[in-house]
C-alpha cells in the first residue's frame, strides 16, 4: 500500500539511509559551530535503532517505554520533543550524562525514530502528532513488524519512513536484506541513489551524485525474497498459530507473563514469543533450567544505553531509563518459529512450569 520500495542488503542499512533522508548529520555539528543534530529513540530495542543515528555523527535522545508493551513511551516523546525545539537548546533531557558539559548546546531535533518491537506496532497516532507539531521527520523501525496493523493501518505505511529486515530469523527472508518503503518520491530517489554509491539515474557508470554506500539488495538474495513474500501470508499464520499454542498453555502460569497484545494493535506480527519471568524466579535461573533439558532461550532485549560501547562513550548507568532495564531484566525468549509444532510448544511449556516452580519453592 505504499508507493515505493527500495531494496537493501540490510536493516540496519535501511535505517541509515532513512536517517540520511531526514536531514541528520547535515546540521550545524558537522560545520563545526554547533552540537549534534537529535533523534528521539528508545533504548528498548536491538542496537542498530541507536547506531544508525550515530553513524551521521547525531545524537540519540532516548526516552524510556511503555511497560505493558516494551514499545516507546508516547507521552516521553512529547516531553522530549517539547523541551528540546527545533534550533539550538539547553534542556538537559536525555543527553547522555558525559556530553553535559562537553556539549552545552544541542543541535536542531529532526526525527523520531519509533521501533515496532516484538512484532507490535508502537502507538504510532500520538508520535506521528508530536512530529506534526515540530516538524520532524518519522522514521518506523519496522523490521520485526513486517504484516502488523495499528488500528487497522499497516506498519510501515504511516510515517515518512519506514523500513523491514529480512535476516533469517525474520518473519520472511532474503537471507540478508531489507527493504525501505515511503510515499515520498524524492526520498525513493534519493534511496536508490545512496544505496547505490551516490549514482543518480541520470548519471554515467563512474559519476557519482553525492556521497554513498554499496547498500544495494543483490539479486539472488532479492529471488529468495520473491518467493518468501507469495507465502508470506501463510508464513504470519503459522508463527500466530504457535503463539497461540503458547498463550494457551502458559495461561495461569505463576511468575509468567504472557505478551500483552495493545488494544491498538489489530494485527500482531509474531516476530518473538517472549514472556516476563517475575520474582522470586529469575530469568538466568529459568535459563540454565530449560537448558538442561536441551531448550535454548535468551534474554531480550539487553538495553542500548548499558551496551559497553555506550557506557563507555556517553556515560549511561543502571536507573537511567528504569522501565527499559526492568524489562531487560525479565524478558525471555523462547524458541519460536512458523514450523513448531504443538507437541514441541508443549514440552517447552512443561520446561517452563517446571523451572519457575522450582524457583518458587526456593
Amino acid at each position: 500500500g505504499v508507493d515505493y520500495a527500495i531494496g537493501v542488503n540490510s536493516g540496519t542499512s535501511g535505517l541509515h539511509l532513512a536517517v540520511i533522508a531526514a536531514g541528520v548529520g547535515n546540521g550545524s555539528y558537522l560545520n563545526g559551530d554547533g552540537g549534534p543534530d537529535l533523534v528521539i529513540t528508545t533504548p528498548c530495542s536491538f542496537i542498530a535503532s541507536a547506531n544508525c543515528i550515530l553513524y551521521q555523527r547525531a545524537l540519540p535522545i532516548f526516552v524510556d517505554v511503555d511497560p505493558a508493551t516494551g514499545n516507546i513511551d508516547p507521552d516521553q516523546v512529547a516531553e522530549a520533543a517539547y523541551d528540546l525545539p527545533g534550533g539550538a537548546h539547553s534542556a538537559r533531557r536525555g543527553r547522555p550524562p558525559a556530553m553535559r558539559e562537553s556539549h552545552p548546546m544541542l543541535g536542531r531535533l529532526k526525527a523520531i525514530l519509533p521501533i515496532h518491537a516484538f512484532g507490535q506496532p508502537a502507538d504510532m497516532d500520538p508520535i506521528l502528532e508530536v512530529g506534526a507539531r515540530h516538524q520532524l521527520a518519522v522514521i518506523e523501525d519496522a523490521c520485526e513488524a513486517l504484516g502488523a496493523e495499528y488500528r487497522g493501518r499497516k506498519a510501515g505505511t504511516l510515517g515518512n519512513a519506514a523500513v523491514f529486515a529480512f535476516y533469517p530469523n525474520k518473519q520472511m527472508t532474503t537471507g540478508e536484506g531489507g527493504m525501505i518503503v515511503t510515499g515520498d518520491g524524492a526520498w525513493a530517489d534519493l534511496f536508490r541513489s545512496l544505496r547505490n554509491q551516490g549514482r543518480d539515474v541520470f548519471d554515467a557508470w563512474l559519476n557519482h551524485s553525492r556521497l554513498g554506500y554499496n547498500y544495494r539488495l543483490d539479486e539472488l538474495s532479492a529471488a529468495l525474497g520473491r518467493a518468501q513474500m507469495g507465502r508470506i501470508e501463510e508464513m504470519l499464520a503459522k508463527r500466530e498459530q504457535v503463539a497461540s499454542w503458547y498463550s494457551e498453555r502458559l495461561a495461569g502460569v505463576d511468575l509468567v507473563e504472557r505478551p500483552y497484545i495493545a488494544p491498538t494493535t489489530s494485527r500482531m506480527s509474531w516476530f518473538v514469543y517472549v514472556v516476563r519471568v517475575k520474582p522470586p524466579a529469575s530469568c538466568n535461573d529459568v535459563m540454565r533450567a530449560l537448558a538442561r533439558e536441551g531448550i535454548p532461550t535468551r534474554r531480550y532485549f539487553s538495553p542500548i544505553h548499558l551496551q559497553p560501547f555506550y557506557r563507555e562513550y556517553f556515560g549511561y548507568q543502571r536507573g537511567d531509563f528504569e522501565v527499559t532495564e526492568l524489562l531487560g531484566d525479565v524478558s525471555l525468549a523462547l524458541p519460536f518459529s512458523g514450523v513448531m509444532s504443538e507437541s514441541q510448544v508443549e514440552q517447552v511449556c512443561e520446561c517452563l512450569r517446571v523451572a519457575v516452580a522450582a524457583a518458587q519453592k526456593q
